[in-house]
């Protein structure tokens, strides 16, 4: 008996036969809500797009790193504004998700779009962080094998070699929820997981990098009589940073997806967890916090941690791309109150 109860909790959640999608519209209060990220994504949108003008106004290496930043910063803070201006009602879908199966809804193309929208959005914010620690392994590689040969544009392909990976993840998942494999439940719970899963994976290589790059300005700091606490600051800021947003999103997301995966085995549905409050502490906690990291992001790029010392030897056999990440600001226009150097 319990088997077949099993099979069938099973049957739910990867083929949903219901043709009625509960009418779970924003309330006022979820509307401000909404609005508010929206402007908040927006305004750090804007942002992002003034400094990357700034960026384009100087030539260099270093200048091409930084506005590869601030590109990411600007396609993250638009999707995301997008998801939350874009009225729900226009869309005509539920605010709360809802198990809709692909090609049996009027309502599943919104449905889907919308998900599809947030995924990538993750995707963009996480790869801000994977952009960081491609190009801390390449400095380090070139610090402890100065005679190995590599391409010069080595770390933009690892870099993109990875977000391709992350896509294809999501690809995967859509394809499932395009072949009615599983309803959009299953849909979301995929997602969490594997943003939990590159949560923690992205807390250990922080740590991991960051803690042999401070020993390696350190020691060039000794060998060539310059102070690099600048460098070691903003490397800090960054570790800490990353490791404080990425614990806090693999807590958010195991929760969420633990919750989901409870609720549907003793209730045979996750319509509890979708409502109305749950969902709103969800979204609130989520995308404030990306709201913050974006918002420090932008700081830590103004680099109001440099110095104006150029003295120490550059890492051996590094490019100009690469030396701008180990601390060497880009010159500011006259009315920035801070220069605009690389992160790193």
């Amino acid at each position: 008996m319990e088997e077949v109860i099993a099979s069938q909790m099973l049957h739910r959640l990867l083929s949903w036969e219901s043709a009625d999608l509960p009418g779970n519209y924003e309330t006022p209060a979820e509307i401000k809500e909404s609005i508010g990220l929206g402007i908040a994504f927006s305004v750090v949108l804007l942002v992002a797009a003034q400094r990357m003008y700034w960026s384009y106004s100087y030539e260099g290496a270093e200048t091409t790193v930084t506005t590869h930043f601030y590109s990411l910063i600007l396609i993250t803070s638009t999707l995301r504004a997008i998801w939350f201006l874009l009225p729900d009602n226009i869309l005509k879908m539920s605010f709360t998700p809802s198990a809709v199966m692909a090609f049996s809804h009027d309502l599943w193309v919104s449905t889907f779009l919308h998900d599809l929208i947030k995924s990538l959005g993750s995707i963009s914010l996480f790869s801000i962080f994977i952009l960081i620690l491609v190009f801390w392994s390449s400095i380090l590689k070139k610090f402890f094998e100065p005679d190995a040969r590599r391409r010069r544009d080595a770390p933009m392909r690892t870099f993109l070699i990875l977000i391709a990976v992350l896509v294809a993840i999501v690809g995967i998942n859509c394809t499932f929820f395009l072949s009615q494999l599983y309803s959009s439940e299953c849909l979301i719970l995929v997602n969490a997981i594997v943003l939990a899963v590159v949560s923690l994976i992205c807390v250990a290589q922080i740590f991991y990098f960051s803690k042999q790059f401070q020993e390696v300005l350190t020691t060039l700091g000794v060998i060539n009589q310059v102070s690099t606490e600048s460098q070691i600051k903003r490397i800090v800021w960054i570790t800490w940073t990353g490791i404080i947003f990425f614990v806090l999103r693999a807590i958010i997301e195991t929760v969420f997806a633990g919750t989901l995966i409870l609720f549907y085995l003793v209730h045979g549905t996750v319509d509890k967890i979708f409502g109305h409050e749950w969902w709103d502490i969800y979204v609130m906690v989520k995308y404030w916090c990306e709201v913050v990291i974006l918002v420090l992001m932008l700081y830590i790029l103004q680099s109001p941690f440099t110095t104006t010392s150029r003295e120490y030897q550059p890492v051996p056999d590094s490019a100009e791309n690469q030396n701008a990440l180990a601390g060497i600001s880009t010159p500011k226009p006259p009315h920035i109150p801070a220069k605009t150097g690389m992160v790193v």
